[in-house]
C-alpha cells in the first residue's frame, strides 16, 4: 500500500510555508515590547478584545490548566472569520509555533501565525495532540439534549455575550480553536479528551496578520478532567479557572518588510456567467 499524503501542499514561496526567522525574532526578541493591555477572564465567562495587525497576544495560564475556546474575525469585517476546518487542512489539527489561523471564503488569507506555544506536547502514547481543531466548543443546546438542562455558561454562550458589545451574535459564532486542550481519536474513530497539560504561566502567542477582533471563553468544564457527559458526569466547578491575555506592539524595526496579506485574488465568477449564456 502507498503511504498516505497530504492533499495540500504549496508551491516555493507559499503562504503556508512561514518565514519562520522572522516570527522567530519577533518571540524571541520580548525586551523591546511595548505593552498595550493585560487582562484577564474570569472562570466560565468570556471576553473580546481587538488586536492590531502586526502586534502579538498571549493567551495565558494564570492559576493552572484551563481551557480556552477562541474565535477571531477581521475587525473591519466580522464576514470575515476564523475557519477552523480550512486551518485544520492546511497545517494540523492540533496547532503550535509557525501554523497559521486563516480566514473563511472568499478571503482565504491567514489571520494570526502562532509564534510561541510554551506547552510544546507533541504527539502522546495516545495519539493526541494540544491546541484542538478536531473538535469545537460546547454549547447549551448539547447541554439540553444529552443532559436535559439549560446551562447557558456554555462556551458558545460565553462567546455570544463576549461579542455582543461589538455588535456581533449568535450567528457569528464560529468553530473555535480550543486553546491547552488535549484530544484525538480512538480506535474506532471517536473524538476523546484528555486533561489539559496547561500549568501556570504557560502560554499559547499569537501574531496578528490583519487586524482581528478576538475572543475567548474560559470553559466551564475547566481543565477537562472531569466527565460532564453521561453516567458518570460530575461537576467540574473546582477545576475552572481564570486566563489572562496580553497584548503586545513588537518593536517596529522587527516589521521591516512585513505588510498584513491581502485576500485571496481569485476573482473568478464560479461559472456561473458562462453557464448563463450557455457556454
Amino acid at each position: 500500500m502507498p503511504e498516505p499524503r497530504v492533499i495540500y501542499e504549496g508551491k516555493p514561496g507559499s503562504p503556508i510555508a512561514v518565514d519562520r526567522p522572522f516570527y522567530d525574532r519577533l518571540a524571541d526578541e520580548t525586551h523591546p515590547r511595548t505593552l498595550v493591555e493585560r487582562f484577564v477572564v474570569p472562570m466560565r465567562s468570556g471576553r473580546a478584545w481587538p488586536v492590531r495587525a502586526g502586534h502579538l497576544f498571549r493567551i495565558i495560564a494564570v492559576e493552572g490548566p484551563q481551557v480556552a475556546d477562541f474565535n477571531a474575525w477581521s475587525l473591519g469585517n466580522p464576514r470575515e472569520r476564523f475557519w477552523a476546518a480550512r486551518t485544520k487542512q492546511l497545517h494540523r489539527a492540533h496547532v503550535t509555533t509557525y501554523d497559521r489561523l486563516w480566514s473563511c471564503l472568499p478571503y482565504l488569507r491567514p489571520m494570526l501565525t502562532i509564534t510561541n506555544d510554551s506547552i510544546r506536547y507533541g504527539r502522546d502514547e495516545d495519539g493526541a495532540g494540544c491546541h484542538d481543531l478536531l473538535g469545537t466548543r460546547c454549547d447549551p443546546y448539547v447541554h439540553k439534549m444529552l443532559n436535559g438542562e439549560d446551562f447557558d455558561l456554555c462556551c458558545h454562550s460565553n462567546l455570544v455575550r463576549a461579542v455582543a458589545p461589538y455588535r456581533l451574535n449568535e450567528l457569528d459564532i464560529h468553530d473555535v480553536l480550543n486553546v491547552f486542550q488535549v484530544t484525538g481519536l480512538t480506535a474506532d474513530d471517536r473524538y476523546f479528551v484528555k486533561a489539559s497539560p496547561a500549568r501556570k504561566g504557560d502560554f499559547l502567542e499569537f501574531f496578528a496578520e490583519i487586524d482581528v477582533l478576538c475572543a475567548i471563553s474560559t470553559c466551564p468544564h475547566g481543565d477537562l478532567s472531569v466527565q460532564m457527559w453521561g453516567a458518570d458526569a460530575g461537576d467540574p466547578l473546582t477545576t475552572c479557572r481564570p486566563l489572562g491575555v496580553e497584548i503586545w506592539q513588537p518593536d517596529p524595526a522587527l516589521l521591516a518588510g512585513w505588510r498584513p496579506p491581502t485576500p485571496a485574488d481569485y476573482r473568478g465568477d464560479h461559472g456561473l456567467a458562462r453557464s448563463a449564456s450557455g457556454h
